[in-house]
């Protein structure tokens, strides 16, 4: 006769075999883990021959103020305008003194019709004192935009203009004193835009061409009291060349004018663009975690 099995224990019996395709694996309590996601490589940097004009709206305090200030200076056109009819008014000035002199070497053969002299004459005064209002227009447009560009300059370096507006304008409109100083605030201004290197050899150029202008047209303040033949003929020959040079340093201002604005200095801004949103990762997956209470399945 068997053995009767004790009670309360059963035999050894084989586990039950899952069906086929599916086995038995151990997993702890808790969530599932979260998939791990591979970052993918992201694209070429778009790269655009304009400025996009699309992108998320964005809202600073300070190119609000930048813009507002920049509106007060003059704008590109009225300084292209200005410096045009002050150049324009000093060649006109400098033939009409041309058709003078050679009205004078005519007068010492041949004596000229009273109405032919006084017309080449007082035409010469004409053109030269509608030069002078020309010069002293373009001359207060581009300290205007001078001051206007230093203050925003020095804005953008995070600091403020070291010198009174009132000295700015006095120290480039008094002659003499401007000769001096003007320059010296062009430089400052480039050095504050970090271009002092770009721009010295421009500056300096126009510098030296002023100063030769400047005394070319003091001689001929000087010698235009003189009232022998001789003496006027050389003051005309002397006032020419003070339109002449007058004209070359207008003509380098504006060349330095359009150094400053043909690349101006900005800070370098940023804009957000709409990018593709299989190419951003969440911050929980592009590293893991430590101390997760979620663990893997073992």
């Amino acid at each position: 006769m068997a053995a009767t099995p004790p009670i309360g224990r059963q035999p050894n019996r084989p586990a039950p075999r899952p069906p086929a395709g599916y086995r038995w694996i151990a997993v702890r309590p808790g969530a599932a883990p979260r998939p791990k996601r591979h970052d993918q490589v992201p694209g070429p940097t778009p790269r655009y021959s304009y400025t996009p004009r699309w992108g998320l709206n964005q809202e600073f305090a300070t190119p609000a103020v930048e813009s507002d200030r920049a509106q007060v200076g003059p704008s590109a056109k009225t300084v292209h305008a200005a410096s045009v009819v002050a150049m324009s008014a000093l060649g006109a000035a400098a033939f009409l003194h041309i058709v003078r002199y050679i009205m004078l070497l005519i007068n010492r053969t041949i004596l000229l019709n009273p109405w032919v002299a006084a017309a080449g004459t007082w035409l010469a005064v004409a053109a030269s004192v509608i030069a002078g209002f020309a010069v002293v227009a373009v001359a207060l447009v581009l300290i205007k935009w001078l001051i206007t560009r230093r203050a925003t300059a020095y804005e953008r370096a995070a600091g403020t203009e070291p010198r009174p507006h009132w000295w700015l304008w006095l120290a480039s409109l008094l002659p003499v004193l401007n000769l001096f100083w003007t320059p010296v605030f062009v430089m400052e201004l480039a050095a504050t835009e970090k271009r002092l290197g770009a721009l010295r050899r421009p500056i300096i150029t126009w510098w030296v061409i002023w100063t030769v202008a400047t005394l070319i047209a003091g001689w001929s303040i000087a010698t235009s009291f003189t009232s022998d033949p001789q003496g006027i003929a050389d003051n005309t020959i002397t006032t020419i060349l003070a339109y002449l040079a007058g004209m070359a340093a207008l003509r380098y201002v504006h060349r330095v004018y359009l150094a400053f604005v043909g690349s101006t200095a900005e800070l370098p801004g940023r804009r957000w663009v709409v990018a593709d949103a299989t190419t951003q990762s969440a911050p929980d997956d592009a590293a893991p975690a430590e101390g997760n209470d979620e663990e893997p399945a073992a």
